[in-house]
C-alpha cells in the first residue's frame, strides 16, 4: 500500500532500461507497462541477445507491441552504448535504472561502471553477487561513491535485522521438486527431472539442475550480508563446499539428450540413498547451510527426520529457509514460498524497483 501511495505522490521520473527479455524479463515488462497513467516509469531501452531498442524519452510500446519493436530496431546490443546513454540521463529528480534479467557474467561485470555513473541496478542475476569477491567489493564501493543503489531481492531470500547464527534451507526450486517427488518412492531422480523439465522449468542442460551451483550461488549472496563471513568466499560460489549429484561418469557430457539417456544407469545409486534414509525414518533434501560460528558454508544432500519442517512442509517446488538468530534461537524463524517461476521472480524485481520511488 505504501508503494502505491509513493507512486501516486512522487515527483521523480524513472528511466528504466531492461536487459534480458526472456521469461522473467517478459513478465517484468508486462508488469511495468501495466501501471496506470500517469506513471513515473519510462521504459527507455529493451535489450535481448540479438537487438536493442532505445529512446531517451521512452519507447512507445505496449504489452502487445514491445516484442515486434525490439525485433525491428536493427540495433545490435552494446553494453558500452547503453552505459554511455544511461549515464547521460542521470540528473536531479530523474532516476535511471538498469534492470538486468539475464544470467550473464558479461552484464554483471558492467555493474560497477553503471553504478559509478549513478545508474541504479536491479537484478535477479546471481552472477555478480556470487562470483569472486573483487567484483562484489567493486559493486559496493561504486554504489557508495555515486549514491546509486543496487537491489537483488529476487536472487535469494534475505535475512532479518537480527544477528544471524545459522541459515539452513532448501534454496533450489528444481532440487525441491525433484526430491519431494523422489522421496515418495513413486519416482526416480530421472523421472522427477523429466517431469520438472516438462513444466518448462529447467536449466539449458539437465546437469545444471543437479550440480548444486545454483544453491552455492545463493549461499554466497546470503553469506556476504553477514559481516563476519563477507570475505569467507574469495572465489565466490566456487569456494562453497558443494556436493554435485551428477555422477562422475556423466561429467563433461555436452549433450543434454545424451545426459538424460544415460542417467538411468545410476538409478540404483540414488535408490540406495533413498532406501537408507527411509530406514532411518528420514527423507533426502538438497540443502544449503551457513553456520556462522563454525564458518561452514555448504550445499549437500542431507537427511532430515520425517517430522522436520523440510520433510513435512515442502510441496512442489517450494523453497524453505530456517533462520537461527539470537532472537530466534530454540524456535528458528521459518520462511517458505514459491521457489521458481517467471511471475514470482519478476514480482521480486518489481518490488525492488518500487523501493526507489
Amino acid at each position: 500500500m505504501a508503494s502505491v501511495l509513493n507512486i501516486a505522490s512522487t515527483t521523480k521520473t524513472f528511466r528504466v532500461a531492461v536487459v534480458g527479455v526472456g521469461l522473467v524479463g517478459g513478465e517484468f515488462i508486462t508488469q511495468l507497462l501495466a501501471f496506470p497513467s500517469p506513471s513515473p516509469f519510462r521504459l527507455v531501452s529493451l535489450s535481448s541477445s540479438k537487438s536493442t531498442a532505445y529512446h531517451p524519452d521512452g519507447l512507445t510500446v505496449s504489452t502487445s507491441s514491445w516484442k515486434d519493436e525490439l525485433v525491428s530496431t536493427g540495433r545490435k546490443p552494446n553494453l558500452q552504448f547503453l552505459l554511455r546513454e544511461l549515464a547521460a540521463l542521470v540528473k536531479p529528480g530523474q532516476e535511471v535504472v538498469l534492470v538486468d534479467n539475464t544470467s550473464s557474467n558479461d552484464v554483471a561485470a558492467f555493474y560497477p561502471q553503471f553504478l559509478k555513473y549513478g545508474v541504479n541496478i536491479i537484478t535477479p542475476n546471481k552472477k555478480a553477487f556470487s562470483s569472486d569477491l573483487t567484483l562484489y567489493e567493486q559493486i559496493l564501493s561504486a554504489g557508495v561513491e555515486s549514491g546509486a543503489r543496487f537491489f537483488n531481492e529476487a536472487t535469494v531470500g534475505l535475512a532479518t535485522g537480527d544477528k544471524v547464527l545459522k541459515i539452513e534451507g532448501v534454496f533450489s526450486g528444481t532440487m525441491s521438486y525433484i526430491f519431494n517427488e523422489f522421496s515418495t518412492g513413486k519416482e526416480g531422480v530421472l523421472v522427477s527431472l523429466r517431469s520438472w523439465a516438462s513444466r518448462g522449468r529447467k536449466e539449458p542442460h539437465p546437469a545444471d539442475d543437479l550440480n548444486g551451483a545454483d544453491v552455492a550461488r545463493k549461499l554466497t549472496i546470503l553469506s556476504r550480508f553477514i559481516p563476519s563471513l563477507r570475505s569467507a568466499l574469495p572465489a565466490g560460489y566456487q569456494s562453497v563446499s558443494t556436493k554435485s549429484l551428477v555422477p562422475p561418469e556423466l561429467d563433461g557430457i555436452e549433450s543434454g539428450d545424451e545426459f538424460i539417456k544415460r542417467l538411468p544407469e545410476f538409478d540404483a545409486q540414488f535408490e540406495k540413498l533413498r532406501s537408507d534414509a527411509s530406514k532411518e525414518g528420514k527423507v533426502l533434501r538438497y540443502a544449503g547451510v551457513i553456520d556462522v560460528l563454525s564458518g561452514v558454508i555448504k550445499a549437500d544432500l542431507e537427511k532430515y527426520p520425517i517430522t522436520h519442517p523440510f520433510a513435512t512442509a515442502l510441496g512442489g517446488s517450494d523453497n524453505i529457509i530456517m533462520f537461527h538468530t539470537e532472537r530466534y534461537g530454540a524456535r528458528p524463524l521459518v520462511v517458505q514460498g514459491a521457489g521458481a517461476g517467471a511471475a514470482v521472480t519478476a514480482m521480486g524485481v518489481m518490488s525492488d524497483l518500487l523501493k526507489l520511488v
